[in-house]
């Protein structure tokens, strides 16, 4: 990507589609090879070789799996092939645990950035269901597209950002996407909306207008001065809970992209091992449009 007038350089070189060949990484395809057209980039397609398929089976039903899966796995890789044609690109067939080994792939090539799709769900036998598409987001050092299951299939513009929603509560976490939104609204000529969603207070409380004017103008300095733009940003300020808000926002506004700047694990609190479903979590699994999420600072 072209660097920001504003001191920071954001670039990506080479990108990564995780993919367990179902419905829902199938989705994310065309947005990873519009990205790859779009920068000339590489493509490192990969599909994990994970043993938790074999978790639910009895020993004596192991080679006729083992066959089984390689049969459709030979199937689904001639397929990909075919749709990677024309683009500089890699398949990769790694085995192991598949979190750990995507993150081995994202430091061995330099991955800069990740897509992803989805269904959302929980609890699934599925290899990139919800809790599992949030640990790569909050693990991965490079930011992640993940495209969730409402998400329109089929649309013949595909990774064209016209409308790029920011949404952020100030904190040093949501502030790592700043520079990614105002990058991609330079390169789509998109209109860059940031949004700062409230708790509805109490009548009488507060003064909405005076603490809305103030919060408006804190988004403006989150913007360096002097960008070009071929649409200036708006700056929004909406009261409730925070991913409905975003998520309504995003349906009435028609947004073709959501980023959001998330929470890296705390090492050594059990959250880099489970994931509740939190905000970001829900927004990927709800929304109509692709997230792009960009992990803050490692925690302490």
């Amino acid at each position: 990507m072209k660097a920001l007038e504003a001191a920071t350089q954001v670039t990506v070189r080479n990108v990564l589609f995780a993919t367990d060949f179902s419905s829902y990484s199938n989705a994310a395809l065309p947005y990873a090879l519009a990205v790859a057209h779009q920068y000339g980039v590489k493509l490192y397609a990969a599909h994990v070789l994970s043993t938790e398929a074999y978790l639910f089976a009895t020993p004596e039903t192991w080679p006729a799996l083992v066959e089984q899966h390689a049969e459709r796995e030979q199937i689904d890789f001639a397929r990909l092939e075919t749709h990677l044609r024309g683009v500089p690109h890699e398949v990769l067939s790694p085995v192991g645990d598949i979190s750990d080994v995507l993150f081995r792939l994202i430091q061995d090539h330099n991955i800069d950035l990740v897509v992803l799709g989805t269904h959302g769900r929980t609890g699934l036998p599925k290899l990139l269901m919800g809790s599992l598409a949030e640990k790569i987001f909050r693990h991965c050092r490079c930011p992640v597209l993940t495209v969730g299951p409402h998400v329109p299939r089929g649309e013949k513009r595909v990774a064209e950002f016209n409308r790029i929603l920011l949404a952020t509560d100030f904190s040093d976490e949501s502030l790592a996407a700043v520079p990614y939104a105002i990058s991609l609204a330079q390169e789509h000529q998109a209109h860059l909306s940031l949004l700062h969603v409230l708790r509805e207070p109490e009548a009488g409380t507060v003064n909405l207008a005076s603490d809305t004017a103030f919060l408006v103008h804190q988004m403006e300095k989150l913007v360096p001065r002097g960008l070009d733009f071929s649409f200036q940003p708006e700056y929004v300020v909406e009261f409730g809970a925070a991913p409905e808000q975003i998520l309504g926002f995003a349906r009435r506004r028609g947004v073709d992209l959501i980023l959001l700047g998330v929470r890296a694990p705390v090492w050594g609190s059990g959250a880099g091992t489970h994931f509740s479903h939190t905000v970001a979590q829900h927004i990927v699994a709800q929304a109509s449009c692709p997230v792009l999420t960009v992990r803050g600072a490692l925690g302490g």
